[in-house]
């Protein structure tokens, strides 16, 4: 008996090279591009250790925890580090980028992640990325979260390693991502004596294997069920227009934000200012003496499915996380969310307006 699901061909090197076409597409990147079998961290560590050595002095930007994790492969790599850390609730800005240049002007590579879902906040890279130009410097983005919520181009913004995942907006499965690579990124990587070559981290394997051979021989055998829906995920972006699917999700964003102020019970954003918010979550502070996790627990306790979470690590005392991107960067999303919260707090002792909280969400998406 045949499953759709389990009897599937062999994936052949000409739809695995359409599929990159399409990825680099939906990127506006004239840069190599390399999908990888494997979650978005696999082409993140592999991006730092091919382009990271001894001699680099890099920034690393951190607004949330991806930051601090590339902070520790850049130091494993050897490279001299310097960390640019801001409020989690806040951005990054140009400003304090080109500071960190002038203090430090050995920089040569800067990292920076784009949308940070854990935290809730969206950093301005196309006004980063032509500080780092400036510089000369190499610029390595983690995208993984902003793909198809809000305008990404890496060739536009001078970002030479782009990281994309499409387990976010783009709603598919994490285990399949890719990485645009800029011919200055790839000097680098073979220039590093150290950068990771006959390794699933090597993407030097993937440019003199794959790519300079012409992309008709794969490496290994490719996860053909990722990669149908990574094929399916890009389908379904162009079919709805991109443009269509990054107002959906700030559109999701500005109605989770306007619904939980005007619900009150001393919930609010945990991003300062709105045009910081990430559009594929928004992040809540829960009010003083409430705990994040046991609100979040009777929220879910009527609706286990509602895309939120508490904080993770020491945020999950304070912080609520609310996840609108992919399928659930809907309006019916959103007024499940914002009403759960609503139900939990007024549970808790709180105070709440719950059709103000409604009103708010309708009028935000009536509006777009």
């Amino acid at each position: 008996m045949t499953h759709p699901f389990l009897d599937l061909a062999p994936l052949s090197a000409a739809r695995f090279a359409a599929i990159e076409d399409r990825v680099a597409r939906l990127l506006s990147t004239e840069q190599d591009v390399v999908i990888t079998q494997g979650e978005a961290l696999l082409p993140l560590e592999g991006c730092i250790r091919g382009a990271a050595g001894s001699g680099t002095t890099a920034l690393n930007v951190i607004t949330g925890p991806y930051g601090q994790t590339f902070g520790n492969w850049l130091r494993d790599c050897g490279a001299t580090v310097i960390d640019l850390a801001v409020p989690f609730h806040t951005a990054v800005t140009a400003a304090q980028v080109r500071e960190a240049f002038a203090e430090h002007p050995e920089i040569d590579f800067v990292s920076l992640v784009h949308a940070e879902a854990a935290t809730g906040n969206t950093n301005p890279v196309a006004e980063i990325g032509a500080v780092v130009r400036e510089h000369g410097a190499l610029f390595m983005l983690d995208a993984v979260a902003s793909v198809g919520a809000e305008p990404l181009l890496p060739d536009a913004w001078g970002v030479d390693l782009c990281v994309i995942g499409a387990q976010k907006a783009m709603g598919g499965p994490a285990g399949v991502s890719a990485v645009s690579v800029s011919s200055r990124a790839w000097a680098r990587m073979a220039a590093n004596p150290r950068a990771p070559r006959r390794s699933y981290l090597s993407l030097l394997d993937w440019k003199e294997r794959w790519i300079d051979g012409g992309r008709t021989a794969l490496l290994h055998a490719p996860a053909q069920l990722e990669m149908l829906a990574l094929e399916a995920c890009v389908e379904r972006i162009e079919a709805e227009g991109l443009a269509a699917v990054m107002t959906r999700h700030a559109t999701a964003a500005a109605a989770t934000r306007a619904g939980v102020v005007a619900l009150g019970g001393g919930l609010e954003p945990y991003v300062y200012e709105a045009r910081e918010a990430a559009p594929v979550a928004t992040t809540l502070r829960t009010p003083a003496g409430v705990d994040a996790a046991e609100l979040v627990a009777r929220a879910l306790a009527a609706d286990p499915v509602l895309p939120m979470v508490a904080g993770g690590g020491a945020l999950a005392g304070e912080m609520i996380r609310v996840n609108h991107y992919g399928p659930d960067a809907t309006r019916g999303a959103v007024h499940a969310c914002v009403a759960a919260l609503g139900a939990a707090l007024a549970e808790s002792g709180r105070a709440v307006d719950l059709e103000a909280g409604r009103g708010a969400v309708t009028e935000v998406w009536a509006a777009a």
